[in-house]
């Protein structure tokens, strides 16, 4: 890991870029939102670490009021259970020996929880842990339209959470449903729609697990562009999302409700970028570039600059279009990321701001942790 890109106390001037940067005033307004529509509308809140991955923040997230963090990779929850995060769901499958062992160790250290969607890594599991002395909580994963991981809801659910229910050292928990692609939907209609079929599988299936004596504690999943549908869906009993503590360019153009942008949660990442170059009218180039945030969902939007405008980049630089020449050399401008989470793994280091100060440095804990 390498050294902080600024010091507690330095000005937000005095920061080396580029830098992942963290606006604490909104972030701590996100995470409290959050939390408190959790609250009101009587489900757990399980936010999701692939956004940010860092114990610091997923115990401040837990302190908040959340249950416990979900993430994607055993080794992202191994570097979170080190850190001390305690209970910890790997909302995705863990297949091969080498995993399994190290997931059978990892359930000794704190309260885990993984989906599956096929009963032989299960069965693995399940002697992975006898070996362990662990046990470990397993979710069935279903398929509500992701076209991705998953089993089919009705019967492929009942058979696999059967199976898991039969298995020694396994606990049966419940279903993990996840729309992921549901949360981009543009219209609120659209994201609506496919939400109220995910709710309608999720409810059936439920039923039939409990006319089998299956119960289910955990019914997961939502995300930043729906948690509010299955917050208040009367049948889930955790919501699982991770953006809405940043937030970040793409989730910027979905739309609410009133057909206005959708902004429940206001930007709180940037990547803070210092002007490096000023020579062509027009234009200025910064240093940051796509070795300091994901393109996948778009080039950066310049925060605070209308007329300004990322149009390309290579490794270390940035091409912002700057029309009335308002930027000099060595100014510093703040890019709103396309998408959040695999900008924030690009990075060491959380540089926490307030007031124009730095306040606090958190490192992202299990950056680079893809197994």
């Amino acid at each position: 890991m390498s050294e902080p890109p600024a010091r507690i106390g330095d000005g937000v001037d005095q920061i080396l870029t580029p830098a992942l940067v963290v606006d604490l005033d909104a972030f701590d307004a996100n995470m409290a939102k959050m939390a408190g529509f959790a609250a009101e509308a009587g489900v757990r809140l399980r936010p999701h670490a692939k956004t940010h991955k860092s114990a610091d923040i997923a115990l401040m997230q837990i302190a908040e009021g959340a249950v416990g963090v979900c993430c994607q990779k055993l080794a992202e929850a191994e570097a979170l259970v080190a850190a001390g995060v305690p209970d910890v769901m790997i909302s995705n499958q863990v297949v091969g020996a080498a995993r399994i062992a190290r997931l059978a160790r990892v359930a000794g250290q704190a309260r885990l929880i993984v989906c599956a969607d096929d009963v032989r890594p299960t069965q693995a599991l399940s002697e992975a842990c006898r070996a362990a002395d662990t046990g470990i909580d397993v979710v069935v994963e279903i398929d509500v339209g992701q076209n991705r991981c998953g089993v089919p809801p009705g019967d492929p659910a009942l058979g696999l959470a059967l199976e898991i229910a039969a298995l020694p050292h396994l606990n049966f928990a419940g279903v993990q449903a996840y729309h992921g692609s549901a949360q981009h939907y543009r219209s609120h209609a659209e994201r609506r729609a496919a939400i109220d079929g995910v709710i309608a599988e999720t409810r059936a299936t439920v039923d039939l697990l409990a006319e089998h004596g299956l119960d289910c504690d955990i019914i997961g999943g939502a995300g930043t562009g729906t948690f509010k549908m299955e917050g208040t869906s009367g049948l889930y009993t955790e919501i699982q999302p991770g953006s809405y503590l940043f937030m970040d360019a793409d989730y910027g153009r979905n739309k609410g409700e009133d057909g206005q942008p959708y902004a429940p949660f206001a930007n709180s990442l940037f990547v803070l970028a210092t002007i490096m170059s000023k020579t062509l009218p027009g234009q200025a180039v910064s240093d940051a570039g796509h070795k300091s945030y994901a393109l996948d969902s778009g080039m950066p939007l310049v925060h605070g600059g209308p007329d300004l405008e990322v149009v390309s980049c290579s490794d270390e630089h940035g091409v912002i279009r700057d029309p009335e020449d308002t930027l000099k050399l060595e100014d510093r401008v703040w890019l709103i990321p396309g998408h959040c989470d695999p900008t924030v793994n690009l990075h060491d280091w959380f540089v926490g701001v307030r007031g124009g100060t730095v306040e606090t440095l958190w490192p992202v804990t299990a950056r680079g942790c893809l197994f």
